[in-house]
């Protein structure tokens, strides 16, 4: 099989009598590898076939979905059998969950008013005992100050006092002012607001007495614990009464019965309490039937006697029912006729379904497979796994592939980490990300039945491109010799020392080689010295430019491979060829004189040498020469670069055109050779589908102008681009050195255990914050742009379409 295809598909028309129908799609469904075509996309769904039982499936999943929610109230865990069961009837299906979900209402309904009821009992409890409180301190506080007041008359010894006191005294009760009062409960929250309103409503002619209550109570309007107080209004008068009652209900205010009697208060509370009690024992006598019904309902109902009462299996019933109504009705109304694509491998499997299909449901007539011939473009499929399911999506977000168009995630699986390493490289950091990317491997069954944020569910879905991104940081970093910013010796000792055994001349004058090079990296005397800077940068920026040159250089020969498949010569003699050329003249050889002067030792200006290319091409190089015959190789690949641009641009129109006037005049058709892959459309495809189109010699020559110029300045600005990755690479080093110097080595320097394990935290925090959290965000996000547009450019079109089968695997539970 060839990796870099996708998988060959072929159109395929099915017939399937009406008694086998609702079996084969479910079984088709159970497969997995057949998409359907929608032969009714001028029917609205309501006009459809199958309408009124996805109506009713709808319905059904919504009872379920209730029945789900009453489960988990009760305390009772779903059921967690499998899911695989036989054939559903829906007649009895919707009858038993019509007659449950009326009994539960039912239920539910009574048990919410009796609940409503004893929650109004508690607050009406309180209510009487904060207010009795609050009347019994009142009188005995009035009983009080009367006794004081009648001493102080008595103790005087005034001729008129005793006549007052005989005058009031021989008062008249009618005539004396009777007040009015309101208690109950409110919101702590709007107790303020409460009292204000009160003032201003009865221009103060009201009192207000509030009493907090120290724990929440459960509001019998909405169920909730809310924070309240208690509260007792007096007033004078219909018309205060009145405005309070309003503002009471404006407020949401409880309000309860009361007396200033202490002989019916006390009868109250008894009353009250007696209720609270019948009310509780009822209440647990409800939930205790409700509950049995419930695990009745579930072990007797869901499980015995129905077998598929499970919300996933319902969705799969609406499913098949949608694709039912995809398929047309065959003019003799007995059976469906269905189109749509499959892969070629699938052919043998699909038609065992449809004979099992048959077989099971006892039908006398069995379905028949044809394979159509068909000049529309087949879906792309390419066959992933968990490892390489999230590197395809990294590509198909770019846009899916062709139809057998060359699949760059081949490729990607590979370059997308190192292209991250390249930036990221320090093995510190890499084994972190690895640790924490083991986390989810190894718990990614358990994982991937949570639901997760949006964040985990990502950085979940990508675990295995992250575990390679971590692997590959760890080999980057040991290139770098990075751990945390600190040099290792690893492989060896450094293959430079001092002068002498004082070392006094190591920051002025330098090391001198004193052994052999450093066998694997970075040597780590680099790190640290007066010249470690100059060195890894040179180093860095000449190594993201062999990357980016070697990685369009792939993209470009891919071209070729997808023209070569498609039968294109006109893109491999005028597209990948000056292509090939114009790239390498330039960008290619500057990568070549990089290596040689690598490998020689060179002191060359590189910077001068590619500048005085195009200014002075004849003149002579000097001690910028890095070998024999440079002068008169770099002549010849200018010329060469400036004779690709023209190649790129005049021929392909023209030829285009000529092609087109052939084809009108019959000179260029060819007998189609139909073989048994199915693959015989592509001919068609390919040499036939401009035989019907006019041809715009205008819109051509500017498309393939646009193409070249778009070439020529991308060719530049995309080995520009690479540069990112010693950017990043350097920046990130950088931050890594700052963090241990000046946090850690810092706090270490103070001598003091409470500012050392301060300088621990920080540095942990800053670390993983800054460097394993942001800076990897950065590099994936640098990588990906590299991929979608310095190397998918080169050859990858991206205008296909997915191929989206008919599958119950891909059914969410989420779905309505």
């Amino acid at each position: 099989m060839d990796l870099l295809r996708s998988e060959p598909m072929q159109l395929v028309q099915l017939i399937i009598p009406f008694e086998s129908a609702h079996r084969t799609i479910s079984y088709l469904g159970d497969l997995g590898l057949f998409q359907f075509n929608d032969l009714n996309a001028e029917k609205s769904p309501f006009q459809r076939t199958y309408a009124a039982q996805i109506k009713r499936c709808g319905e059904m999943a919504r009872k379920l979905r209730f029945f789900l929610d009453q489960m988990i109230k009760a305390g009772l865990s779903p059921s967690s059998r499998s899911s695989a069961g036989p054939y559903v009837n829906l007649d009895e299906l919707e009858v038993k969950l019509g007659e449950l979900e009326v009994e539960l209402v039912e239920m539910n309904a009574n048990n919410e008013k009796l609940q409503r009821s004893y929650n109004e009992l508690l607050e009406y409890k309180l209510v009487l005992q904060k207010a009795s409180q609050f009347f019994h301190s009142a009188q005995n506080s009035a009983a009080a100050q009367h006794k004081e007041f009648e001493s102080h008359i008595l103790g005087e010894g005034s001729v008129d006092r005793p006549l007052l006191l005989e005058q009031e005294m021989s008062t008249d009760p009618s005539n004396q002012v009777k007040l009015g009062f309101v208690s109950g409960l409110v919101g702590r929250e709007k107790s303020m607001a409460f009292e204000r309103i009160l003032f201003r409503a009865t221009r103060g002619n009201v009192f207000l007495r509030q009493v907090v209550m120290e724990d929440p109570v459960i509001d019998p309007v909405s169920g909730d614990k809310v924070e309240k107080n208690v509260f007792v209004v007096f007033y004078s008068g219909e018309r205060a009464k009145s405005k309070i009652l309003k503002i009471c209900d404006a407020f949401g205010a409880n309000r309860y019965p009361f007396t200033d009697d202490q002989g019916k208060q006390y009868q109250m509370i008894t009353e009250v309490l007696g209720k609270l009690s019948e009310l509780k024992a009822t209440i647990i006598l409800n939930f205790t039937m409700n509950q049995k019904f419930i695990y009745f309902s579930r072990e007797e109902y869901l499980i015995t006697e129905m077998k598929l009462l499970q919300i996933v299996k319902v969705k799969k019933e609406k499913s098949i029912y949608h694709t039912l109504n995809m398929l047309s009705l065959d003019v003799t109304k007995k059976c469906l006729v269905g189109e749509g694509w499959c892969p070629v491998f699938a052919r043998d499997q699909i038609q065992n379904v449809l004979q099992r299909a048959t077989m099971d449901s006892n039908s006398q007539v069995g379905a028949i497979f044809q394979v159509l011939q068909t000049k529309e473009s087949p879906p792309t499929y390419f066959r992933t796994n968990k490892f390489t399911s999230a590197i395809q999506e990294i590509v198909d977000a770019y846009g899916v592939a062709k139809y057998q168009e060359a699949n760059p995630g081949v490729f990607t699986i590979i370059t997308f980490p190192f292209l991250f390493a390249v930036m990221f490289g320090d093995w510190g950091h890499g084994i972190c990300l690895f640790l924490a990317t083991l986390y989810f491997i190894f718990r990614e069954k358990k994982l991937s039945r949570q639901k997760l944020g949006d964040i985990m569910e990502m950085t979940f879905g990508g675990r295995y491109v992250i575990m390679m991104m971590a692997l590959f940081s760890i080999y980057t970093g040991l290139i770098y010799n990075e751990f945390f910013s600190v040099p290792f010796e690893l492989f060896g000792s450094s293959a430079y020392g001092c002068r002498d055994s004082t070392c006094r001349d190591d920051s002025t004058v330098g090391l001198i080689k004193v052994r052999d090079t450093y066998p694997f990296g970075v040597d780590p005397k680099w790190h640290g010295s007066r010249s470690e800077l100059p060195f890894l940068n040179s180093l860095k920026m000449k190594m993201s430019i062999l990357l980016g040159v070697a990685q369009m250089n792939l993209g470009i020969v891919l071209s070729y491979y997808n023209a070569k498949f498609f039968g294109n010569d006109l893109n491999i003699w005028y597209q990948f060829l000056p292509q090939m050329i114009f790239l390498n003249s330039l960008f290619g050889y500057l990568s070549l004189l990089i290596i040689v002067k690598w490998c020689t030792g060179s002191q060359a200006d590189l910077y001068h040498v590619m500048i005085y290319m195009f200014l002075s091409p004849t003149d002579d190089l000097g001690e910028n020469q890095l070998f024999f015959g440079q002068r008169f190789l770099q002549i010849v690949l200018l010329l060469l670069a400036l004779v690709a641009v023209p190649w790129m641009l005049f021929p392909k129109p023209f030829l285009l055109k000529k092609q087109h006037e052939e084809r009108h005049r019959g000179q260029s058709y060819a007998p189609l050779q139909y073989t048994d892959d199915g693959n015989s459309f592509e001919l068609e495809i390919d040499h036939g589908s401009h035989g019907h189109e006019e041809f715009e010699f205008s819109e051509v020559f500017v498309h393939q102008l646009i193409h070249t110029i778009e070439f020529v300045l991308g060719a530049v600005s995309n080995t520009a681009s690479y540069l990112r990755l010693w950017a990043l690479s350097l920046a990130h080093s950088e931050l890594s050195s700052v963090f241990y110097e000046k946090v850690l080595l810092l706090a270490w320097g103070f001598n003091n255990v409470i500012i050392l394990i301060i300088g621990i935290v920080v540095f942990i925090f800053a670390t993983v914050g800054v460097l394993l959290v942001m800076e990897t965000l950065s590099a994936f996000l640098h990588a990906l742009r590299l991929h979608w547009v310095e190397f998918q450019n080169k050859f990858y079109q991206g205008d296909g379409y997915k191929f989206s089968p008919f599958s119950f695997a891909l059914i969410s539970d989420d779905e309505e």
